[in-house]
């Protein structure tokens, strides 16, 4: 299918239109919130801070997410791959970069809140600037290293999106996939999981519990969970013997994180959310924040307010 329009092996035309659909939606509301999050970072200087920007970077991974989603969409509606196997290269590639660049973001988000409720001390610039240059040059490069040779793109059993390719069992794809899954899926996983557990034993005593210390993790485990368990079945077993409608599953999943990250760090946030209510009717945004009295009874947004 992707070159052709003819139906791939084991989809029907209802499934295809199906998963497309799905896929636009995800796309679109992923798409909407994020850009409604990094608009808000840049519109309100209350925001500008270097808590903050962690979660830019989290926001800019997932609108990737969600573009990456977008093409995947539009050609599965066309029922074609319409960019040939250097577009397949260039889609996986631009997937794979934003998936690893949103999973380390959500650990690096889970340390900065752990460093500011734990230690209670501000989160440093130059300490949030590196993290998430980190970040991306670390996804940059895992997410190269398929294209050097170490690891394959190529297309999902679909054949309108492409991903990292699983059904080459060999030395090459093993060796690739166990390395690259500690760093970029477990490592990230225990850092949230532990930062998070630390912080919630402090809070807890002091009866000062403001943060969802869990909803962080379950959307990284329940969200590339599935991802991960179909590579790792792949390694020990034939994974053609998996449907190749169940072997999209882990996708479509995967492609509804943006928006659950959005909901989590901005939309549920109460300054976010000020932020961006701000961007869609300032004027009215203006009254809530400063009150009938205007300065005198001006609320502060205190940079210490941090993302529930």
């Amino acid at each position: 299918m992707a070159g052709s329009g003819s139906l791939p092996t084991g989809f029907g035309e209802l499934e295809v239109l199906a998963v497309g659909t799905v896929l636009l939606v995800e796309a679109l509301a992923g798409l909407c919130l994020n850009s409604l999050t990094i608009l808000s970072f840049c519109k309100t200087p209350e925001l500008r801070t270097p808590t903050h920007l962690l979660v830019l970077s989290l926001a800019l991974a997932d609108t990737g997410i969600s573009l990456n989603a977008l093409v995947a969409a539009t050609s599965s509606l066309l029922r074609r791959w319409p960019y040939g196997s250097e577009g397949c290269q260039a889609h996986g590639f631009q997937g794979f970069v934003a998936s690893l660049a949103s999973i380390c973001s959500s650990a690096a988000i889970a340390w900065g809140r752990y460093h500011h409720y734990c230690t209670r001390s501000q989160l440093a610039w130059n300490t949030a600037i590196s993290l998430v240059i980190c970040v991306w040059l670390s996804s940059a490069f895992w997410a190269a290293l398929p294209l050097l040779g170490w690891g394959h793109y190529d297309y999902e059993p679909l054949g309108t999106c492409c991903t990292l390719d699983y059904s080459r069992v060999d030395r090459n794809f093993i060796s690739f996939l166990f390395t690259m899954a500690f760093f970029n899926f477990f490592l990230p996983l225990f850092i949230t999981l532990i930062s998070y557990r630390l912080m919630e034993q402090k809070l807890r005593k002091t009866g000062h519990l403001q943060v969802n210390t869990t909803l962080p993790a379950r959307t990284l485990l329940f969200g590339w969970g599935p991802y991960a368990l179909l590579y790792l079945y792949a390694t020990v077993a034939d994974v053609s013997s998996i449907s190749p409608r169940l072997q999209m599953v882990p996708a479509l999943i995967a492609k509804t994180v943006p928006t659950i990250n959005a909901i989590n760090y901005a939309v549920g946030s109460e300054m976010v959310h000020r932020g961006i209510w701000q961007c869609l009717s300032p004027q009215r945004s203006a009254c809530l924040l400063l009150g009938p009295r205007g300065g005198k009874d001006a609320v502060s947004v205190s940079d210490t307010v941090l993302m529930a």
